[in-house]
Formats: structure tokens, C-alpha cells, sequence
């Protein structure tokens, strides 16, 4: 039996190919992603162990934000001479580095990052665990002189004796280069600037005796926990946080596991759809095989092999399959990982191919999913070959594609399609954003599945209509591709499995971007009244230095500005809440629409009141005129009155949760050193808005990372900002329709091998080649495009029941993007022709008696 196993696998090596092509896709998935994180993650554990002091001391960060303050946290600079005394300090350095700034040329060009890595600038204190070195020029003596990374330099071609300008937030200076510091670690995609210590203190924080930290060197022979103990005793725990190097460097690492985490998950979810279409075609290409073998498998059982026989003789060509395709696909996982490395050095990244991890759990990963995922797909038609008969090798047998294996599925797709639609209807009708958002995904999963097990059932009425022009238009040849689609349900609708999920996801996606952006459209213009919003690039907070010159602009009327703060509410209920608040001047009444349910916007801007959003107000027991206590950074605390309460229906995202605000003289006191987030402005009397665009441009343009944005320009940028998720939807879309075309090449061409004799026959009586090429076209048209209507279907259905779930998040519009589902449906008819090509012309070159005589 084993010998029969591996020549039936060799003999049918060329139809299984493209069965291995989906593994291979989705193991190279799995094992880049994994092969790309590890290195990655590698590479910066070494690089943050390595520039860790022993022990830092750092200004106590309580409270966090997903929302930038731009606030840099500072402690004395002389801590450090405090730190130094302490009985096991070899060393102590006052630290002074800031991320909240920009670097221009003087060309006014941005000279840091536009990919979302930090510009830092740092005092220069060259030690051994520095990540840099002086290759060129001379360290900064003086306010005047500055260092910058070679990559930088080379990138936005600054030289030496080449003039910058430093926009901090106590305003902004030039500096002239006068060397250049080489990595020599890991470039993480910052700019870094380097100043005198004394500048850096003065220009950077705007005090010469603050810093942002204490870096402590450990005296010989004192182990660095030992040392945290020491320090910690003297300098207290209360205000500053004090790690050991291990602690430091995790720390480091946690922040940047998001971003990592972000890539890794986007990779396994191109992995996860890989998987998912590729079980659909190794199901179908064992079936049909097993389908056409049914005499040999009958001779088999004849022969005396039993049923477990055949059974295992199946599984060990999945598994023979799932081995090779998962070498290749891990192969494959190790080029795409080197790829991505390749690709985060065009944005500043700098990481070494030669540096790649591949640890032991990458290619166990790879393994179990590539023989895994086959062995599980082949199963079920593995079970179907031990139950051939041996009287089928008397007969060709096909097997049934009609029956009861239909009714069984009817009845099974009915019980899960009624559940998956309970589970959507409840997601509709929940007004909890978390029960409303699991419901979501059960029914998603759900209906999913039941689609697929009663798929067959909705071959015969859909392509019926679908097809139903083809004889009037094509003939006897239209007649005959409709039917031979209607053949063999089952094959049909494992076919069409493919292509339906991938459209489904896409059309889900699409449906709920449109309401997205449309929600956001309204909201816009209910609520933004200024002509002009003035923000940053990248949504970070800018110079105060801008909101000064943008209020000395001609044509300027009122500028209200937007600041954020972290805070910490304890509310009635007794619990505990860390959001972010907004602070504003007043005049917000001028510049932006707010429904209140109580109050106004006097109420919430007065001196020690607050506006909060009504429903957080209602679910914590909070009424107008509450007294709650209010938790800032660096443990300054207060309480403050619930002065309004806001009717605002908008989105609570970016960790803004409960609405709350306040007038910016509450943020610039428990928050100093903060910058503004956005300037809503308006034109002054006599001014047009092109006028006060004109002048605004010329304003901002020393601030190339600031932008003037009017609504139209406000709204393009919402779309952006949606678009780049689409965009990763129809990136999976590309490869579930990858898939989906070896799927229909491979069952068009097993069908073209078992109707050997039968297109034989009609090219006898008088088929012409064109005409054959024609019909397996046509039939593989057909076959795309009923995917594509169930997928479709399916989609808008998931695309209505997340805009539910929005719903509930203050996006109350429905949009569907009929343009692309048309072009989705067009496209499917288009992947239908390119996958027939290879089979149709195949089957034309056939010798017409050799097709005749075939057995």
C-alpha cells in the first residue's frame, strides 16, 4: 500500500502543484511573520540592553495616553549630584532628551522622519553604552553648534556647516552642524540631534537646571538591583520611578511591541486567510481525484486492501503534500521576512538580514499549519475513498453530486445559517458596544460556515439565472457551459467557496468604510464650524511658536486652541477611569457645534468645571453639578464640578473615553509644558477664505510638519486615514483571489481529465476547438461570479452588522459603495476568463481518438 501511495503521489504530483501553491502562501505567512517579529524584537532587546544605564531615574509616569500632550516630564538636574553620593554609584548624568520637536533645513523641509518615527534631540554625553559615535566633525561646544545621525544626513543630504532650525516647545533656534554620529547599533528610524548639555537643558526645557532623567553607573561589584535599592532609598518612589537596566530595556520594548505586534498580526491575518481559502481547494482537488479513481481504488479493495487502508493511503498523500509544500512555504517565509526587513529600512529602520532569527518554534509553526491544515482538509474525502466499493472497479463510478449528502448538508447549513442569523440580529439589536461586537464575530463565523456547507444547495437556482443568457447568446456551446457548472454541485460550490470568501470580506469591509466615512462627513458638518483647522501631519502636537504666528496672521479672527491632557476620574459608582480630556479657550461656541443636554459651554470652560459626555455621565451615576476628584501627571490632583453635559453622538476612540473637557487654563496648569493639538481659526471681518488660506500658507511655511485644513480638506484627510484600512482589506483580497484562481484552474482541469472521453466525443461530432475553449471559459465564468454573488451577498450583509456596531459608537450612517460591488462582480467574470485559459487549451489540443479510447 505504501508503494502504491507514493506512485499515485508522483503520478498525480502536477495536479496537486497547485494545491501546494495555497500552502506554501499561507506557511510563508505564518513563518515571515514570526521569522520578522523575532528578529525585530531581537534586535531591539539588544539594543535597549545595551544603551541602558545600570539603574535611570525618571520623572513618575502614573498616568499614560494614547493621545500625545506634547508635555515632556522633567525632574532636577541636580538629583544627579544627590544620585553620585549614594554608596555604590560609580557615576551619575543629568539626561535631557525630548521627542516633541522638529528639525527644518533651510529650505524649510522637514528634516526628521515623515513615516511616524520620533525626532529626538538629546545632550551629548558620550559614553560606552551610547548608540552612537563622532565619525566626523567635532562634539557641540557652544548654544550655536549640533550633531546629527548619519542616516538622517544622507537621506536629507545635510552636511557639515549646514544650518538647521530646532523648533522645541520654549520656541525655536538655529543651530549650525558641526559633526555627524555614526549608529552603532540598530538605527531604530529616528532622527536624533545632539546639543551641549547646557543648551539642551535651556533650549529644549527651557530651564538650565531640569532634565528628563538620571543615568547611574554601578561602582564595581554592585549588582544593579542592589544599586535600584540604594537609589531608590534616597531620591524616594513617590515622584520618580527608578529601573535597573533589565527593567529599562523591557519597558523599551513594550512600548514598541505595538507597532511590532500591529505588522505580526496584519502577517498572520494574510496567513489565517490563506489557510482558510486553501482548505476549500485541497478539499476540492482530493474529492475530484478520488472522484476519478474510484475504479483504481475499487481494484485496490478487490485486491484486499481494507478500508482503513485506503484511508491511510489518502492521508499519507495530504501529508506527503502538506511536507512539501511546508519546505517550500518555510523557504518562502524566510525570503519574505528578508523582504520585510529590506522594506522597514526604506523607512528609516535599519535592521541586518544577517541578523535573521529563525528559532525553533518558526518552522514547528510552519509545519503544523502546512501538514496540519492538508491532513485536516483531506480528511473528510479520505473518509469518502474507504467507503468505495470493490465492485466500482467494474464500473466507472463517479461520485454522486446529488443525494443525500445534499440533504444532510441542508439540514446542517439551516441549524448554523439560523444561528449565525440570531447572532447578527442580536448584534443589531444590543446597545452594548462589546456584547453588540462579540455577536458580530460569532455570527460572522456562523454564517460563514453555514454559507459554505449549503453553498451546493444554491448552485442549481443561482446559475440558472446567472447563466440562463448564455444559450440565447452563445448556443449550443452557452448551453452546455451551464450545465456542466450545474454538473456536479458540490464541485461547484467548493469552488466557488474560494473566491465567495475573500468577496465577502471585502464587501463587508467596503460597506462599513463608506459609513465610516460618511458618518465622518456628517459629524464634520455638524459639528466643525471654523473655516480653518490648523494641525499636524502627523495628528502630534506642535510648537506653541506656531499658535503665535498663526494669531499675528493677517486676516486671522478668533484662534481657539485644542490640548490634551492624561487624567484619572474616580466617579460615583467607585470606579476608576483613565481617559484623556481636551482643553479649549473659549469661543468654542464660534468655531464647533455642541449639543448639550445640560449646561453650556460657559459652564464647562469656567475655572474648576468640567464638560463630560451624558451617557458616561448616566452609566457612573454622575449628574450635572457632581463633584468628582481629577488625577494629572506627576500626581497633581483636584476636584472639579461637572459644569455640562454633552450630547455629541461621535466616536469615543483614541482612549478619549467619557467625553471630558475643560478650559486650557486647567490643562497649562496641572500639565505644563504642553502643546497644542489643533488651532480652529476663523477669518476676520472684510476676509475671504482664500485670502486667509493664502496667508495661513505663508505663515506655516517656516512649519512644514503643520497643515491649514479647511472642512473639504479635513474630510479628505478622515478618507485617508480609512483608506489605509481598505487597502489592507483588498491586500487580502488580492491573495484570497490568487488563491481562488489555482482553485478554479485546478478543478476545470481535473475536470477536463475526467471528461477526457466526452469532449472527445463532441469535437467528434463536430465541436470546433474555438467553440471547446469557449465552454470551459464560460463555465469557468459562471463559477467566479456565483462566488462572487454569494460572497457579495454575504459581505453586505456583514458590512450592515458592523455598521450596527459603529452605531453605537456615534457613526449612525449607512453607506454602501455600489461601484465597487459592481466592479468586484465585473472583476470576478475577469478571474473567471484568466483561470479558464490554461484548461481550455488543454482541453482544444486534445487528439480526438486517443480522447475517444480514454478509460
Amino acid at each position: 500500500m505504501l508503494k502504491a501511495t507514493l506512485r499515485s503521489f508522483l503520478a498525480h504530483k502536477g495536479r496537486l502543484l497547485l494545491s501546494a501553491l495555497a500552502i506554501v502562501l499561507s506557511v510563508a505567512f505564518v513563518a515571515g511573520s514570526l521569522i520578522f517579529s523575532d528578529t525585530v524584537t531581537r534586535t531591539f532587546d539588544r539594543l535597549f540592553a545595551s544603551t541602558s544605564a545600570d539603574v535611570t531615574v525618571e520623572p513618575k509616569q502614573d498616568l499614560k495616553s494614547q493621545v500625545p500632550t506634547g508635555a515632556a516630564e522633567t525632574l532636577p538636574a541636580s538629583l544627579a549630584d544627590r544620585v553620585a553620593k549614594v554608596d555604590g554609584v560609580a557615576a551619575a548624568h543629568a539626561d535631557v532628551s525630548v521627542e516633541n520637536i522638529t528639525v527644518v533645513d533651510s529650505g524649510n523641509k522637514n528634516v526628521g522622519p515623515t513615516t511616524g518615527a520620533p525626532t529626538i534631540a538629546s545632550d551629548w554625553f558620550l559614553t560606552a553604552r551610547s548608540p552612537v559615535k563622532l565619525t566626523s566633525g567635532h562634539a557641540p561646544r557652544s548654544g550655536g553648534e549640533a550633531l546629527l545621525d548619519a542616516d538622517t544626513a544622507d537621506k536629507k543630504h545635510v552636511r557639515i556647516g549646514d544650518t538647521l532650525t530646532v523648533q522645541a516647545e520654549p520656541g525655536s533656534f538655529k543651530v549650525r552642524i558641526v559633526g555627524i554620529a555614526t549608529f552603532t547599533t540598530t538605527n531604530p528610524g529616528a532622527a536624533l540631534v545632539f546639543l551641549d548639555p547646557e543648551t539642551a537643558a535651556t533650549q529644549l526645557l527651557g530651564a538650565p537646571g531640569r532634565a528628563t532623567s538620571i543615568s547611574v553607573d554601578a561602582a564595581k561589584g554592585v549588582t544593579d538591583p542592589v544599586l535600584k535599592q540604594r537609589v531608590a532609598a534616597v531620591v524616594g518612589t513617590s515622584a520618580y520611578d527608578v529601573k535597573t537596566a533589565d527593567e529599562h530595556a523591557k519597558s523599551a520594548a513594550e512600548d514598541l511591541g505595538g507597532f511590532l505586534d500591529v505588522i505580526k498580526y496584519v502577517m498572520l491575518g494574510f496567513a489565517g486567510i490563506a489557510v482558510l481559502v486553501g482548505i476549500f481547494l485541497i478539499v476540492n482537488t482530493f474529492s475530484m481525484l478520488i472522484a476519478q479513481r474510484t475504479r483504481e481504488l475499487g481494484l485496490l479493495r478487490a485486491l484486499g486492501a481494507d478500508r482503513r487502508q485506503v484511508r491511510r493511503s489518502v492521508l499519507t498523500e495530504a501529508v506527503l503534500l502538506g511536507l512539501v509544500g511546508s519546505t517550500l512555504g518555510l523557504a518562502a517565509g524566510i525570503g519574505l521576512a528578508a523582504g520585510l526587513i529590506k522594506l522597514m529600512g526604506v523607512f528609516g529602520m535599519n535592521l541586518k538580514t544577517t541578523e535573521m532569527v529563525v528559532g525553533w518554534g518558526t518552522p514547528v509553526a510552519a509545519y503544523v499549519v502546512g501538514v496540519g491544515v492538508t491532513f485536516v482538509a483531506a480528511y473528510l474525502p479520505a473518509r469518502r475513498a474507504a467507503t468505495v466499493s470493490p465492485m466500482a472497479a467494474l464500473a466507472d463510478a463517479e461520485v454522486a453530486g446529488v443525494g443525500r449528502p445534499l440533504k444532510v448538508r441542508a439540514i446542517v447549513g439551516s441549524v448554523i445559517g439560523v444561528l449565525g442569523a440570531g447572532a447578527l440580529a442580536g448584534c443589531a439589536a444590543s446597545s452594548k458596544t462589546a456584547s453588540s461586537a462579540s455577536l458580530l464575530g460569532l455570527g460572522v463565523v456562523l454564517t460563514l460556515i453555514a454559507t459554505v456547507v449549503a453553498g451546493p444547495l444554491l448552485v442549481r437556482p443561482v446559475i440558472r439565472v446567472l447563466g440562463g443568457a448564455f444559450p440565447a447568446l452563445f448556443g449550443s456551446v452557452g448551453r452546455m457551459s451551464q450545465r456542466n457548472a450545474l454538473r456536479n454541485p458540490r464541485r461547484t460550490g467548493a469552488t466557488a467557496a474560494a473566491l465567495m470568501v475573500g468577496l465577502a470580506l471585502v464587501g463587508g469591509m467596503s460597506v462599513a468604510s463608506a459609513s465610516m466615512s460618511k458618518s465622518f462627513d456628517q459629524q464634520i458638518d455638524k459639528t466643525l464650524g471654523a473655516d480653518f483647522v490648523i494641525q499636524n501631519n502627523n495628528f502630534v502636537p506642535f510648537s506653541n511658536e506656531v499658535t503665535d504666528k498663526v494669531r499675528g496672521t493677517e486676516g486671522v479672527g478668533l484662534v481657539v486652541r485644542q490640548r490634551f491632557a492624561p487624567v484619572a476620574v474616580t466617579l460615583p459608582d467607585g470606579k476608576r477611569v483613565e481617559t484623556t480630556a481636551a482643553g479649549y479657550d473659549d469661543g468654542v461656541d464660534d468655531v464647533a457645534h455642541v449639543t448639550y443636554a445640560s449646561g453650556d459651554t460657559a459652564d464647562a470652560l469656567a475655572a474648576g468645571n468640567l464638560g463630560m459626555d451624558v451617557d458616561f455621565a448616566k452609566d457612573h451615576g454622575v449628574r450635572l453639578g457632581s463633584t468628582i476628584p481629577v488625577e494629572f501627571p506627576a500626581g497633581r490632583k483636584t476636584t472639579m464640578k461637572v459644569g455640562a453635559l454633552t450630547d455629541q453622538d461621535q466616536s469615543e476612540g483614541f482612549g478619549m473615553r467619557g467625553g471630558l473637557f475643560f478650559g486650557i487654563a486647567t490643562v497649562e496648569k496641572y500639565v505644563p509644558g504642553g502643546q497644542d493639538s489643533a488651532l480652529y481659526v476663523d477669518k476676520s471681518s472684510g476676509t475671504s477664505a482664500d485670502q486667509l488660506r493664502k496667508n495661513l500658507e505663508r505663515t506655516l511655511k517656516p512649519y512644514p510638519q503643520v497643515q491649514a485644513r479647511d472642512q473639504a480638506d479635513y474630510k479628505k484627510l478622515v478618507h485617508d486615514q480609512i483608506a489605509v484600512l481598505l487597502y489592507l482589506v483588498y491586500a487580502l483580497l488580492g491573495l484570497a483571489i490568487i488563491i481562488a484562481v489555482l482553485g478554479v484552474v485546478n478543478t476545470l482541469a481535473l475536470s477536463v481529465v475526467e471528461r477526457t472521453r466526452e469532449i472527445g466525443l463532441l469535437r467528434a461530432i463536430g465541436l470546433a476547438r474555438r467553440q471547446l475553449r469557449r465552454m470551459i471559459r464560460l463555465e469557468s465564468v459562471v463559477i467566479a461570479v456565483f462566488g462572487a454573488v454569494l460572497g457579495l451577498a454575504l459581505g453586505l450583509v456583514w458590512g450592515v452588522c458592523i455598521q450596527q456596531v459603529l452605531e453605537l459608537q456615534g457613526m449612525k450612517a449607512l453607506a454602501v459603495p455600489w461601484s465597487t460591488i459592481v466592479a468586484v462582480v465585473v472583476g470576478s467574470a475577469v478571474v473567471g476568463i484568466v483561470a479558464a485559459l490554461l484548461p481550455a487549451l488543454r482541453a482544444s489540443r486534445m487528439n480526438v481518438l486517443a480522447a475517444i479510447a480514454h478509460e
